[in-house]
């Protein structure tokens, strides 16, 4: 967008009310717009906050009560606070496996329960089965030592 033109008054007050009106605009509008970076930075630390807080309280239902699982935080949730893992159990042969959420193809508000039914145990859909997984809790970092 082109700059806004303001034509130049012929006599001297004028040229100064102008030249000050101006200026006093121009700092104006870099204060508001350093208000506005320092405003929305302190709005996505809250918002990270709540989400890491979520994500806690979902542990800690997970860990107490074993579930339910829902409702649990949405993936970009998850990734948000740091929890970008997710740690699964097979429901049949209760081998333990962990999901990394960020390299996951997802719709935006996806839950973390709603992979119950996508997720499946590796060991056993080659034995020809196909058990659901049981979500056990989100973590920082990988959970299990060797990553899928």
């Amino acid at each position: 967008m082109a700059p806004k033109h303001h034509p130049t008054p012929l006599s001297g007050g004028d040229r100064k009310a102008l030249t000050k009106g101006l200026a006093r605009a121009r700092a104006v509008t870099t204060i508001l717009a350093t208000r506005s970076a320092e405003k929305r930075a302190a709005g996505e630390a809250l918002i990270r906050e709540a989400d890491e807080l979520l994500c806690q309280s979902w542990n800690e239902k997970m860990w107490a009560d074993g579930g339910p699982a829902d409702p649990s935080p949405s993936i970009d949730q998850a990734i948000n606070a740091g929890y970008p893992w997710l740690e699964i159990r097979c429901s049949r042969c209760k081998t333990p496996r962990a999901v990394d959420l960020a390299a996951l193809r997802h719709v935006t508000t996806t839950h973390v329960h709603d992979l119950t039914g996508r997720l499946r145990c590796v060991k056993c859909s080659t034995a020809g089965k196909r058990p659901a997984a049981e979500l056990l809790q989100l973590w920082q970092r990988c959970p299990i030592g060797d990553t899928p």
